[in-house]
């Protein structure tokens, strides 16, 4: 097949390969200065107090899930046999740590319109039992986090986000990943900045953000600072202090060349999402009323990951002849993320259960995929997606 218009393509120029050949001069790979600038600099740009980078989103929700665990508040501790809500449709590594870490699942239906939460299921889904859910920001669109606030009301509900492919989306001028108490994000290759592999997680909760620096890294004390809200104020003696563990952490640390590369592309960040919107925009006109693909509907202001098409119930197309068509064309085209992803042999290791049915999840599974947005203009692709 002769690509056109790939799933993905660099946003590096220059500067993001003049960066890493700073470090590979410098001789220090692992996590050091330019991890902690491109935390910062993160930080700043969504609106958080704290910033953790990892070597990966599946990471980040890994921390997430297992810094509600460690905690010391109660309203946040989550503990085995605790239930959560999960949207169907998602990646792997979205429900992979909740089954790791013992919690119950309860598969709750998407939208077909937004591909996020069916708010009504969810309504309906929340019990007494529920104890957290998790937030999935699809293809770059915000959830509408103020219907999700007004469902979980007054109850002990933690709100987690997966963000890892909606980085710059924002709902009600405020970014998605910060409207729960931890959020994540993804910076692998095919997502809006690239620092090869990598994820980070924000958090404005003083205590959460010291959980995850010491998971991050073993689960000892070394990132904590002296009077920490983890354990024992810690010793000033070096050789006493650097090796001990105070929980049972893991290591997920990210690369200093990961952290350079995310400085440089953190600055590109405002013009990419700028033009993927714009790209967004012309997508929308050219694809609304096709007579037989439906479009993602978006939910405050999406940061458009790529362009999800769903055969019209309606339509005769099949998805064979969609690939087909679109592969002719010259596009690479994928499932959108996981499809229903309660069908999977692997969820049969879950404690696990699907709220109603999944009519919706199902249905895209079907007739359901995305082709990709960039951070360049695209309208020629966009031309040939309406004439389809």
């Amino acid at each position: 097949m002769n690509v056109s218009f790939p799933l993905a393509t660099s946003s590096w120029e220059k500067e993001e390969l003049e960066a890493m050949l700073r470090v590979i001069s410098s001789g220090m790979f692992t996590m050091g200065e330019h991890v902690k600038k491109f935390e910062h600099d993160f930080a700043q740009y969504v609106g958080s107090k704290h910033c953790v980078m990892v070597n990966s989103g599946s990471s980040a929700n890994l921390l997430i899930v297992a810094a509600l665990f460690y905690t010391k508040n109660t309203s946040l501790k989550l503990k085995r046999g605790d239930e959560i809500i999960v949207p169907a449709v998602s990646w792997s590594t979205t429900y992979y740590p909740l089954y790791q870490y013992g919690l119950k699942i309860k598969f709750v239906d998407i939208d077909l319109q937004t591909l996020n939460y069916d708010l009504e299921q969810l309504e309906n889904a929340v019990t007494d039992r529920t104890r957290a859910i998790m937030a999935v920001n699809l293809l770059g669109n915000p959830n509408d986090f103020d219907r999700i606030k007004e469902i979980i009301g007054s109850r002990s509900i933690v709100l987690i986000e997966d963000n890892c492919e909606s980085m710059g989306a924002t709902y009600n001028n405020k970014h998605a990943g910060t409207f729960g108490v931890m959020g994540s994000f993804s910076s692998f290759f095919s997502h809006h900045i690239s620092t090869m592999e990598g994820g980070l997680i924000v958090t404005d909760d003083d205590e959460l953000n010291q959980i995850l620096l010491s998971l991050r890294a073993h689960g000892w004390t070394r990132n904590l600072p002296k009077q920490n809200l983890i354990c024992s104020d810690k010793s000033d003696d070096p050789f006493e202090e650097a090796f001990r563990f105070v929980l049972p952490g893991y290591n997920v640390r990210p690369l200093e060349l990961e952290g350079a590369l995310g400085i440089e592309q953190v600055k590109r960040l405002p013009y990419i999402i700028e033009q993927r919107k714009k790209n967004g925009q012309l997508f929308k006109a050219a694809m609304n009323g096709h007579p037989d693909l439906m479009i993602q509907s978006e939910v405050g202001c999406s940061s458009w990951f790529g362009f999800s098409l769903l055969i019209r119930p309606e339509s005769s197309l099949s998805r064979k002849e969609l690939i087909k068509k679109l592969n002719g064309k010259g596009f690479e085209c994928r499932p959108i993320v996981a499809g229903n992803f309660a069908k999977n042999e692997v969820v049969k290791f879950f404690d696990s259960e699907v709220f109603g049915d999944l009519k919706n999840a199902e249905y895209i599974d079907l007739h359901g995929l995305f082709v990709g947005n960039h951070h360049y203009e695209i309208s020629d692709a966009i031309d040939v997606l309406a004439s389809l």
